[in-house]
């Protein structure tokens, strides 16, 4: 058998991986001519490390990433809303990571080039199209000048190519452009002195804008981290055409963080902290409708071109790398690959939607939203404002919702088929 892969981000990269471990023939083709570590800091949450861990990859994350050991939920004006421990504190068998993105690409790009060779990965193919039969799949692409290169054979092809995903647009020509919500993030990653453990993440704010901050790596200087930060603020209506294509590289203007930043009290300097960074950068919170499939024959989707989500709860990457895990295990077990894709795809896409509906009222952070309308101003005790029964429920709600509480990671075996949607975020 011999895997076709599309894309060269972390889904394609980490289903190269998982197919590799099985056994299985794959190589990707990407359309940039040059592979860079581009974005800003994600969380992998343990289910998404959990897998992660089966390709052997969990000391290249200690070596890059940070364990994070606490989450706030806060107001926008500095309350404390809820406490939460994360990973090993909260009694999960592995540790949630805090990593920048392109750390993350990179290391997996490093162990496919060594684990499936340095040419397993061609770069400046841009898909145009493809046909299959029932003995294979037929890829065609283009290289950066225009020119067709000669078609790429496999048994099956998926398609790990983002929110303007190729294929999905040929499966589903009429869909049209990614939903925006009305929000626009601005983000950025800096050296900054630690704070709380040195290993805590603050999610401040509400309804209309939000403030995130949490460490991504060991900064250059004693005493500092890499401090990953996000503000993201209601702008526009949701439905909206959104105002710029998504992209990881489009600089912010600083004028939009300084309107916007001040609208936050917190127990660091967050305002300091954005002047602070280099470089920021702008992206409209985008996803798209549910589908009703993604596999068609030998063809399939993953990643953010199956399930683009909002990302909120830590599920973006996380659950492109849990599509991963089911789809190697799945062709692994079937010898006929449309029947794999299938049965991959009975697995993911129920959970995947789910978890995309979910983070469209807001994911876990849900739960900030509804004390901010309740109390706009602030209080003094939370108690006075929401029971702490109905937090518990958003929260754990939403962990099993996306497969990532603490019962569905502990047991035994991988997370990744998650067809109740129990068996990565990021």
């Amino acid at each position: 058998m011999r895997i076709v892969i599309v894309g060269a981000g972390i889904g394609g990269l980490i289903t190269a991986l998982r197919l590799h471990n099985e056994g299985i023939d794959c190589e990707i083709y990407e359309q940039s001519d040059q592979i860079r570590e581009l974005g800003v800091g994600i969380n992998l949450l343990p289910n998404a490390v959990k897998e992660l861990a089966v390709v052997g990859l969990l000391d290249q994350l200690n070596e890059v990433g940070i364990r994070t050991h606490e989450l706030f939920y806060t107001h926008r004006l500095g309350h404390q809303i809820l406490r939460k421990p994360c990973g090993l504190d909260a009694g999960f068998t592995l540790p949630q990571f805090s990593i920048h993105r392109g750390s993350l690409q990179g290391l997996l790009l490093r162990a496919v080039r060594e684990r499936l060779g340095a040419g397993a990965v061609h770069t400046g193919h841009r898909l145009i199209g493809f046909e299959q039969d029932a003995k294979g799949v037929r890829a065609r692409f283009v290289h950066r000048h225009g020119d067709a290169s000669q078609p790429v054979h496999g048994d099956a092809l998926v398609a790990a190519d983002g929110i303007h995903s190729t294929v999905r647009a040929i499966l589903f020509p009429a869909e049209g452009p990614p939903r925006w919500n009305g929000v626009m993030m601005w983000r950025g990653a800096t050296d900054w002195p630690a704070f709380g453990t040195g290993r805590s993440m603050i999610i401040a704010g509400g309804n209309t804008a939000k403030f995130v901050v949490y460490p991504i790596a060991e900064g250059r200087t004693h005493g500092t981290k890499l401090t990953n930060w996000a503000l993201c603020v209601l702008t526009g209506q949701p439905g909206d055409p959104p105002p710029g294509r998504q992209d990881w590289s489009r600089p912010a203007d600083p004028a939009d963080l300084e309107r916007h930043v001040g609208l936050f009290r917190m127990s660091l300097d967050h305002v300091a902290l954005v002047k602070a960074t280099g470089e920021a950068f702008e992206f409209p919170m985008c996803d798209r409708d549910p589908l009703p499939y993604w596999t068609k024959g030998r063809v399939t989707l993953l990643g953010d071109a199956a399930h683009p989500m909002y990302p909120m709860g830590s599920n973006g990457a996380g659950q492109s790398i849990l599509d991963a895990a089911s789809l190697g295990g799945h062709l692994a077990r079937h010898a006929d690959p449309a029947d794999a894709l299938r049965a991959y795809q009975d697995d993911r896409l129920p959970a995947t939607s789910e978890v995309v509906l979910r983070n469209r009222v807001g994911g876990p952070e849900s739960v900030i939203d509804e004390v901010e309308r309740r109390a706009p101003e602030g209080f003094s005790r939370i108690e006075d404002v929401i029971d702490a029964a109905e937090i518990e429920a958003a929260v754990k709600g939403y962990a099993q919702a996306s497969g990532s509480s603490q019962e569905q990671v502990n047991r035994p075996g991988s997370v990744a088929g998650s067809r109740t949607p129990s068996a990565e975020p990021g």
